[in-house]
């Protein structure tokens, strides 16, 4: 017979990767931006990737065989595309993958690519369940998928849960672009920060957004004022997705974005890391665009190759501008660190993992990118060695 549920609430001290919780009236939404900075933007992807909780979790101590997480999400999907899988939960028990699972119900937002329309069809509240769990006590982090915005109203167990202890593990507070966020990671502990937080034994804060890691001041100053111990950047992928800027604005903007951090992080190791490998963009101008014509999606670069020597971007240019700042300001600044995208993820392999959609890395890429980020960023010597 199975024991009666205790109901938990759903409080701060119980989630960790999370830069706010909005309260809502019947629980909280977890965001990866605070309040003040999501008034100053009129962008619908934005606000959508910074409440879609990419590396936010629960984490709990129980005794408890039955987990069960009460959800209201809000899924996404392209118009003429199959509908959307269910976001992954991963519960992870003392540092170990052990289960995954999807909530039922929800909202379902539909996107047209080609003319931007949003169709909003409300849904039901869900549950995501995790069931005979080995008893004892238990170091518990339940991962919330970085697919789709959740709305936490309860946490149902079988025993009674306790905020985790701290870990005293320093904090690693790293920004990019979809490929940060997870795009086609196998869960939310399985994107590439993920792996690499838990190889380097660090707790991390993903502020990766997808689409839209683009230089944006109100961002610089979220993470000027986030707490971090350790900090990166993933540059540029997003700014030719979208064709956003010339190159006269790209390096000032990165000397500004590395300003306004440096006011609230003097001294803390912080890596700019070039994009990765993408063959569409590695001489070819943005932007990109959907390509729906093979029954599937996938994307196209749309601008002029012979324009790239102009005031173009393109992925080659941004990786020698980004070390060339890094270098320069690295004379004045010995906590400033720069990675090459290539040595993550690079032409050699895009021939063996290639890109599935031209932009975004399946999950054993994921893992790949995680090991080699862990290898040159956590080991002795590198930027974020202890």
């Amino acid at each position: 017979m199975s024991r009666p549920r205790i109901v938990t609430p759903v409080t701060p001290e119980l989630v960790r990767g999370a830069i706010e919780l909005e309260a809502t009236e019947r629980g909280v939404r977890p965001h990866r931006l605070p309040a003040w900075a999501r008034t100053q933007w009129p962008d619908e992807q934005l606000a959508m990737a910074e409440a879609q909780p990419s590396g936010v979790r629960l984490a709990f101590r129980t005794t408890a065989t039955a987990i069960e997480l009460e959800v209201l999400a809000t899924k996404v999907t392209y118009a003429g595309l199959a509908g959307p899988p269910d976001g992954v939960y991963d519960l992870v028990v003392h540092g170990r993958l052990v289960a995954r699972s999807t909530s039922t119900g929800g909202h379902l937002l539909t996107i047209d690519l080609t003319t931007g329309a949003h169709d909003l069809r409300t849904g039901d509240v869900g549950v995501v369940a995790f069931d005979a769990l080995p008893p004892g006590a238990k170091d518990v982090e339940l991962w919330l998928p970085y697919t789709e915005a959740v709305e936490l109203l309860a946490l149902r167990t079988d025993a009674p849960v306790e905020a985790a202890r701290s870990s005293n593990r320093r904090v690693w507070l790293h920004h990019g672009s979809s490929i940060s966020q997870g795009s086609a990671a196998a869960g939310p502990s399985s994107t590439w920060p993920a792996l690499a937080a838990a190889a380097g034994g660090v707790d991390l804060v993903n502020l990766g957004f997808a689409g839209s890691a683009l230089l944006d001041p109100f961002v610089a100053r979220t993470l000027r004022d986030a707490a971090a111990d350790l900090i990166s950047l993933e540059i540029g992928i997003n700014l030719v997705n979208h064709d956003l800027v010339r190159r006269r604005v790209f390096g000032p903007a990165v000397h500004g974005w590395l300003d306004t951090i440096r006011d609230g992080h003097p001294a803390t190791p912080l890596l700019v890391v070039s994009p990765l490998c993408c063959p569409i963009h590695e001489h070819t101008p943005g932007p990109s665009a959907p390509d729906l014509t093979g029954g599937g999606l996938r994307f196209v670069a749309l601008g002029d190759p012979a324009a790239a020597e102009s005031d173009l971007l393109t992925l080659s240019w941004i990786r020698a501008e980004l070390a060339s700042i890094v270098r320069e300001r690295a004379t004045t600044d010995p906590h400033l660190h720069h990675l090459d995208g290539l040595e993550l993820y690079g032409a050699g392999d895009h021939d063996v993992h290639p890109l599935p959609d031209q932009l975004h890395p399946d999950a054993e890429t994921h893992r790949l990118v995680a090991e080699r980020f862990a290898a040159r960023a956590f080991a002795a010597g590198g930027p974020f060695d202890a």
